[in-house]
């Protein structure tokens, strides 16, 4: 299969393509005959050529030799330390047709371009999910095999995706570079910013099958459908009282014990729960978070708004003494 013409170069005989090294030509006849005899052994994957693993290897061992002069980031992969050197240029030429978004190389177009098609190229052997790019499926496969190749250099513990682990050494670091625009408050995660940021939109993706009632948050779900079953499995060691979770009940205690953990950074008053520090805060920023959405008029608390709303409703459950 093999041909040496005179110019030194090895031509394989089946698409004419030339090397000038035989061992060249011998891992290139592998596209051709589907072998890959180079196989990781963390986590099975196979290669046609030594150097191939040795680049994958770097996914398990988080080695990165590349790194960028004009900022000091590394990468595992030449290709990515190419395409971070975009990051410092301001120019992005790929424009997608769709939506308008510009790139800095024709293959982030590409990929981004499958956001409108839903072409998901990439397929997961084991359960049939579809990916746009191939480092997705390669770290969504760590979900079937256990394997966790991305590890905290502090504490040791191991993640299946590199994501996570950047999220994970926020605990380590101690920054919350996440603020939110509407609060101030700080977060070490963008998806904790991205949960928090409902306190402010109103924002409730979580619905209750039963009584359709909506949650911002799943635990907030996941505690209301208690409210079904008439189950109070926790119950208070001095009053008795029964609760549908040690939750609740951890937070009741603190009536009889007088501790409020919760305490405001702007008059030191405490309180028994976050929820109501969070409110009370309103008192010292002036802000209205609650809007009625029949008159707009704001309300630092939800109890006001709740207490506020019976007006349009007609509900006077407390009437006046005059009246009586």
């Amino acid at each position: 299969m093999t041909g040496y013409n005179k110019e030194k170069r090895y031509e394989c005989d089946v698409c004419g393509k030339a090397w000038q090294y035989p061992s060249r030509l011998e891992t290139h006849r592998r596209v051709h005959t589907g072998e890959r005899p180079f196989d990781c052994y963390d986590c099975g994957k196979e290669f046609k050529g030594a150097q191939e693993l040795k680049m994958h290897r770097r996914v398990h061992t988080g080695e990165k030799p590349y790194g960028c002069t004009t900022c000091g980031k590394t990468f595992a992969w030449l290709t990515g330390l190419q395409r971070h050197r975009l990051v410092h240029s301001i120019e992005r030429p790929f424009t997608c047709s769709d939506c308008g978004k510009g790139f800095k190389s024709s293959t982030n177009l590409k990929v981004h371009r499958r956001l409108h098609t839903g072409e998901r190229p990439y397929t997961c052997r084991d359960c049939g999910k579809g990916f746009t790019c191939s480092n997705s499926l390669l770290e969504h496969q760590g979900t079937h095999t256990g394997q966790r190749p991305y590890t905290c250099a502090q504490c040791g513990k191991g993640f299946t995706h590199f994501s996570k682990l950047l999220s994970h050494q926020q605990v380590h670091s101690g920054k919350r570079p996440f603020g939110c625009s509407d609060c101030g408050m700080d977060f070490k995660r963008a998806q904790e910013l991205k949960i928090h940021r409902r306190m402010h939109t109103g924002e409730k993706p979580y619905g209750c099958s039963i009584c359709d009632k909506r949650f911002s948050w799943l635990s907030g779900l996941q505690r209301h459908r208690r409210v079904h079953s008439s189950e109070r499995p926790f119950t208070c060691s001095d009053c008795g009282k029964g609760f549908k979770s040690s939750t609740n009940l951890k937070v009741h205690r603190r009536l009889h014990t007088g501790e409020r953990p919760y305490t405001c950074g702007d008059c030191g008053k405490g309180f028994t729960r976050s929820d109501s520090m969070l409110e009370h805060q309103h008192t010292h920023t002036g802000e209205r978070p609650y809007s009625c959405a029949k008159c707009g008029k704001g309300f630092s608390n939800s109890s006001n708004l709740l207490t506020h709303q019976r007006v349009h409703a007609g509900d006077h459950p407390f009437p006046s003494p005059l009246c009586v």
